[in-house]
């Protein structure tokens, strides 16, 4: 899609004047300038067309994705206009940044500084005297800078050329990152002088967004110019984050096969920046963490680390990457799911920006929901709902089957018309589609007898016939529509209105937190139904981080070979009634789960799969590596390259603290506080030291949990078991009301006794 095509987003806002009158003073030299401050030769998209509206006075509105130089609408003008810009800027990593960059094309430092709360009374001093005498022409400061009374004193009191406002979604409480100090933006502006021309500048913003930013900042009759959103050189892929070991695997083998590339891994904790650096650390792979929790001084240094290439990959929270002008990196990998499509687009954004390849890659499961919620617990009431929505959205692109790049663009508010990108997992591996004309009908006939009043959970609930509090207070199960869809489950509603909204039969009123609405195309369509196909995806149903079952249910649908992993749980079951012992002691179905990816044909191979070691590689492998020898030859399967991935230091000294601190029967809860570690994942920890082949005697701690015959109740349901879930087990033992940790901490205790 060209740069320059209007969006539907710009529908409500006032009209982007096509031809915009120049005036001569500044036209002749504008190419000029351009060569002489910034050594381009040519503008890039809309760039020429937002210069000149600023330069001829007009308050302008720049929306143009990351990599699109909307910098240099308003840096450019600043050198050409007589005095000094104000520009208004959210970080003050971002302010230092921009200088940095304005300085390098200058031969003078002192045409661009940066005002905010790092700067001591002397270097304020400095500045003011820059601005002063005019050396000065762009002048970066924080919204808490501007609303400080000496400063707007100040800035009455010199030239200033006019007022730039960067991350202008800032303003606007559906942007991704709001800041209510922007709100008082107009107010300060109006005080220093109201006749400045202002602009306005972002990477994202859909239409309700760039809607609030032309009414907060009071932007007066603006030219707007809007450039495509799509990035044509990045290609999307989603992957289910089903065991976070594998995940993890999965990250580090990607990044060992991108040597030398630059990428950026996001997260949604500190915690995980760290623990994930070390780990490519550990895996030869020049890494380092960056967060907010770290000194400015260090981030600094790991942030120039990373812009002169001493580092491959910087892992992150949100606090990095604003302004990194990096044109070089090849991949942003998300760990976690983020917290708005906005978040992804722009943080996606920052691969590819020299126009080159870009890989994106989002990990996902249903707890990164889980988790961005519990974030917003002690928000008002009023951001929650607001952040329920955003995350809504963020799912409903994550879980599509449809192209991503429509999925994006429809949420920015711009046509996308090709049914098959080329560069996102779902246009590359299409699935295919079946027939829901009926359905659809379906839909429609609900929203319409909801009068478009109700969201997209409501409107499945009653497609669903379910008599939720809220149905029965409407007394909607009384309508005709209720239930007329209960064929169906939700995932299939819920991707079936997803793809309605995409082609414009719904619409999802996210100013009124998301009621979905009828649009002329679907009243038109409800009067003549034709064929509508859509895609299923199934990928993510049951996915869930860190559950061992549906990690080996679901991991058999991935990189698993299905026909394998069935023949080796036979196999299993075979050799569990041979030696009068529960399948899951031999072998986890995790390990098996590995043994049908990596097809381990020795048993010195088979010690790497998960949760093996060498004592049970010994005492129970050989079975098992003859069954996938004869299986590779007989189907003339090509074995995986044998990578490993080297686990970090305090992970081997973890097992030997455990099993010393274990020796000397130090409580449990005081191993787990010394290690940073919560009970459960101190006794997942002890698993797994077990079903490697080591032993542990834990029974000083079980005999405070539980008495003799609460142990011998559980050792007994644990001889004749079919399944290591600890969910059957409470299921099973139900009239004994046995917690997690007590059923755990047996099962260790069983696995030691009878599996080694």
């Amino acid at each position: 899609m060209a740069n320059n095509t209007k969006t539907k987003a710009v529908k409500s806002l006032p009209k982007t004047k096509e031809k915009i009158s120049v005036k001569k003073s500044h036209s002749h030299d504008i190419d000029t300038r351009l060569q002489s401050h910034f050594g381009f030769n040519k503008f890039k998209g809309r760039q020429e067309e937002a210069i000149h509206s600023l330069l001829n006075g007009h308050d302008t509105f720049v929306i143009m994705p990351t990599g699109g130089g909307k910098s240099l609408c308003y840096q450019l003008p600043a050198m050409i206009l007589e005095g000094c810009a104000i520009v208004v800027s959210p970080l003050i990593a971002l302010m230092k940044n921009q200088v940095d960059l304005v300085r390098g094309y200058s031969e003078d430092d002192n045409v661009a500084h940066f005002l905010n709360s790092s700067l001591n009374k002397g270097q304020i001093k400095a500045v003011r005297e820059d601005v002063t005498s005019g050396k000065t022409k762009l002048l970066y400061v924080a919204p808490e800078t501007l609303t400080k009374q000496e400063n707007i004193d100040f800035f009455k009191s010199v030239k200033i050329s006019f007022f730039a406002v960067d991350e202008a979604h800032c303003i606007s409480e559906w942007g991704h990152d709001f800041r209510p100090e922007y709100r008082r933006l107009r107010e300060m502006m109006d005080e220093i002088n109201k006749e400045l021309p202002v602009i306005a500048l972002t990477a994202t913003a859909t239409p309700k967004v760039q809607s609030d930013i032309v009414k907060n900042l009071g932007l007066r009759e603006p030219n707007i110019f809007i450039s495509s959103f799509n990035r044509d050189n990045l290609y999307y892929e989603i992957q289910p984050k089903i065991k976070v070991d594998q995940t993890i695997k999965s990250i580090v083998k990607f990044i060992s096969q991108n040597k030398g590339k630059s990428g950026i891994i996001y997260t949604l904790n500190r915690k995980t920046t760290e623990e994930l650096a070390e780990i490519l650390i550990a895996n030869n792979i020049k890494a380092v963490a960056y967060h907010a929790g770290l000194d400015s001084k260090l981030r600094a240094d790991r942030q120039d680390g990373f812009l002169n290439e001493d580092v491959q990959v910087i892992v992150a929270t949100i606090a990095f990457g604003m302004g990194i002008d990096k044109p070089d990196i090849r991949f942003v990998i998300h760990y976690n799911m983020p917290k708005s499509i906005e978040n992804y687009y722009q943080e996606t954004g920052r691969a590819g920006r020299d126009g080159l390849e870009g890989k994106c890659i989002l990990y996902y499961s249903h707890k990164d929901v889980s988790k961005l919620e519990h974030l917003m617990r002690d928000k008002p009431l009023s951001e929650r709902e607001v952040g329920a929505q955003l995350i809504s959205e963020t799912l409903s692109f994550v879980e599509t089957s449809v192209c991503r790049r429509k999925v994006l663009m429809h949420y920015f508010g711009e046509e996308w018309d090709l049914e098959n990108c080329g560069k996102c997992d779902n246009c590359l591996h299409p699935k295919e589609k079946t027939e829901a004309k009926e359905e659809a009908v379906k839909v429609l006939k609900v929203v319409k007898a909801l009068d478009g009043r109700f969201n997209l959970e409501y409107t499945i609930n009653i497609l669903c016939g379910r008599q939720t509090p809220s149905i029965v207070m409407y007394r909607h199960e009384k309508l005709p529509e209720f239930g007329i869809g209960k064929e169906r489950d939700v995932h299939f509603w819920n991707s079936l209105i997803r793809q309605m909204l995409l082609e414009d039969l719904l619409r999802k009123d996210i100013e009124e937190y998301g009621l979905i609405k009828f649009t002329p195309k679907g009243e038109k369509y409800l009067k003549k139904p034709t064929s509508f196909q859509i895609v299923l995806n199934n990928l993510f149903e049951g996915a869930d981080a860190d559950d061992e079952e549906s990690a080996a249910a679901n991991n058999t649908g991935s990189a698993t070979d299905e026909v394998l992993f069935e023949m080796l749980k036979e196999l299993r079951q075979k050799q569990a009634k041979k030696l009068g012992l529960p399948p899951f002691v031999i072998f986890l179905e995790t390990s098996l789960n590995d043994m049908a990816t990596l097809y381990p044909t020795t048993l010195l191979e088979l010690e790497k799969c998960q949760g093996v070691g060498k004592g049970k590689a010994l005492k129970y492998g050989k079975p098992f590596a003859e069954l996938i020898a004869k299986y590779v030859e007989d189907n003339d399967i090509e074995k995986p390259d044998d990578f490993v991935m080297k686990s970090v230091v305090n992970k081997g000294n973890n097992k030997v603290y455990i099993i010393q601190n274990v020796d000397k029967k130090i409580p449990l809860d005081t191993i787990a506080k010394n290690k940073d570690l919560r009970l459960d994942q101190l006794l997942e920890e002890m698993e797994s030291i077990v079903a490697s082949g080591t032993r542990l005697n834990l029974n000083y701690a079980i005999d405070d949990m539980l008495d003799e015959n609460e142990q011998d109740d559980i050792i007994d349901y644990f001889r004749g078991c079919e399944t290591s879930s600890l969910d059957v087990a409470r299921e099973e033992l139900a009239e004994f009301d046995f917690n997690w940790e007590q059923l755990k901490i047996m099962r260790i205790k069983f696995l030691c006794e009878y599996g080694n």
